[in-house]
């Protein structure tokens, strides 16, 4: 019997650290200049990864380096776009218009279900 109730409450703590993973909250900033198409698809890409990876776990501001410099150079920004992973840690940085969807699920640390 007491393996029975070893072996629960491993499935148990199993179960929860599953679900603390599935529960992460994801802090993302995406650096862009102005309307360029370029922009455009950055933004577009990555609202899509969020809504199909992401759903209610993340918040996301999108930054025109034209309209607010100050930000990007606190950031070290030099090539947009860029998006920047604050959390969960480590903090990582993605350069481009994020097409290849498959490696920044790789670099956010985001399994996919199949």
């Amino acid at each position: 019997m007491a393996k029975k109730n070893d072996s629960g409450s491993k499935t148990e703590a199993f179960e929860k650290a599953l679900a603390g993973d599935q529960a992460k909250r994801y802090v993302l900033r995406l650096y862009v200049t102005g309307s360029t198409p370029r922009s455009a698809r950055a933004i577009r890409n990555l609202r899509k990864i969020c809504e199909e990876h992401l759903q209610g776990r993340y918040e996301l501001e999108v930054i025109d380096i034209y309209q607010q410099p100050e930000l990007a150079q606190d950031a070290d920004i030099v090539v947009t776009p860029t998006l920047v992973k604050r959390l969960p840690l480590p903090l990582r940085k993605f350069i481009g218009d994020l097409s290849d969807m498959e490696q920044v699920l790789k670099g956010m640390d985001i399994t996919v279900k199949s």
